[in-house]
């Protein structure tokens, strides 16, 4: 999962998908219609470490080694690709590849590099993280700039938005200061939950689209089941009652959602049954739960999610022996399109925990993780290691499999639809 609580700003460390940190999916609802009209109109901060299980503190994050890349140093070299949908720009592999890429960098200042694959229409949006952030007049400052590069004329894509996000899930896991102020746990615990959670939403889209963003990975969805266990340690559940989570979290997801900043339900299936060690930024971890349990437990906050409109989904790096006991659910078609799609009729985006997560060093390099994930139907990968390098490892990754055929067109042609999508809709 992407520590997002490692991303944690106040009260604890930083980082996307370990304790607080973390990201999930929402239906964004449209119909098909509505799809082709928007894409022809021209369609992290958890103050954890990474974005790997949600959102945990930064600081103490082990990050997984980055291999070095085996791919040519610049995709631009690849072919000019015309893609299925009539109403996408022509773009080129690296630029198809890049709308699939969220990177991060070091710093208060986004990298040359960085820009200039904006400029280029080769970079889909960036994770902010505590370290990416001084205030929230610096921050803003950040966006705009990005915004500038983003809207270049050599950018074919430049009439979308770029995706511009953090882990501001409330209570220790925050990477900007300010609202939501209560954790989802205090939210849970409080006079009336509802009303609370509400705020909380309301309160997260003010706070991040003051500051220039459009996108925060959150709610974390997780029913969990002890005390102090992996989410509670650091008040990321707002319940161990399935339906209070669902309520709660949808109740967080309008709120948001009608202030113009994207909400991320996470880790999908869930995180619930994990134990304090079993933290995905960290190691493998598998989480042994009958089928039953996760479909009535675990899941069922998701399928309100996706009724209140969730925009994106982010699916966790545990392994769940009942769905598929081969690889992690982001890694895995039957999860990700079997589960969350078919199963659950989610419709809108999905996006990884950090690919740099210590659960995926059994599979290799960010390039080989790169191409897994999009081939299980992952839409959006998630470079949280707070490097541009490891966001130009995966766009390599993917515009080669791409050119080569070994990632399907057509399925790329329909993540990059859902992309643009979600892009168009968050247009000022």
């Amino acid at each position: 999962m992407t520590r997002e609580a490692s991303h944690a700003r106040h009260a604890a460390p930083d980082g996307p998908g370990g304790p607080p940190r973390r990201v999930r999916r929402w239906p964004l609802g449209l119909a098909s219609g509505a799809v082709a009209l928007a894409l022809t109109a021209g369609v992290a901060f958890f103050a954890v470490h990474w974005t790997g299980s949600g959102g945990l503190p930064e600081p103490g994050r082990t990050q997984a080694s980055r291999p070095a890349a085996t791919h040519p140093a610049s995709a631009t070299t690849h072919p000019r690709a015309k893609p299925k949908s009539a109403s996408m720009p022509r773009m080129s592999a690296a630029q198809l590849a890049g709308q699939r890429v969220i990177y991060s960098y070091t710093g208060l200042t986004p990298p040359a590099s960085l820009l200039r694959w904006i400029s280029r229409g080769e970079v889909g949006g960036v994770i902010f993280f505590s370290g990416n952030v001084a205030s929230d007049t610096q921050l803003a400052d950040v966006a705009a700039e990005l915004d500038r590069a983003n809207a270049s004329r050599s950018n074919p894509m430049r009439a979308y938005p770029l995706l511009l996000m953090t882990d501001q899930e409330g209570g220790e896991v925050r990477r900007l200061p300010g609202a939501p102020e209560l954790s989802e746990a205090q939210i849970g615990q409080s006079a009336d939950p509802g009303t609370q959670a509400a705020d909380a939403g309301e309160g997260a889209a003010a706070n991040l689209a003051g500051a220039g963003l459009n996108v925060n990975l959150a709610p974390v969805l997780d029913v969990y089941r002890a005390a102090g266990d992996f989410d509670d340690q650091f008040g990321r559940s707002y319940s161990t009652d399935a339906h209070a989570a669902a309520s709660l979290g949808a109740d967080f997801i309008k709120a948001q959602q009608a202030g113009h900043v994207a909400a991320t339900a996470k880790h999908f299936p869930g995180l619930g049954a994990a134990d304090t060690s079993q933290d995905t930024d960290l190691r493998p971890v598998t989480l042994d739960v009958p089928r039953q349990e996760l479909r009535g437990v675990d899941e069922l906050p998701y399928q309100a999610a996706i009724a209140a409109g969730v925009k994106l989904v982010m699916v966790s790096w545990a392994i769940y022996p009942a769905l598929d006991p081969n690889v992690p659910a982001g890694l895995s078609s039957t999860i990700v399109n079997g589960e969350l799609r078919q199963r659950l009729g989610f419709g809108g985006v999905t996006i990884t925990d950090a690919l740099e997560a210590g659960a995926l060093a059994p599979f290799g390099s960010i390039a080989h993780r790169a191409t897994l994930a999009a081939g299980a139907g992952m839409d959006l990968l998630l470079c949280s290691q707070q490097t541009d390098t490891e966001g130009e490892q995966a766009r390599i990754a993917l515009a080669d499999s791409y050119s080569r055929g070994s990632l399907g067109h057509s399925a790329f042609t329909a993540a990059l639809d859902r992309i643009l999508a979600l892009r168009a809709s968050l247009r000022h």
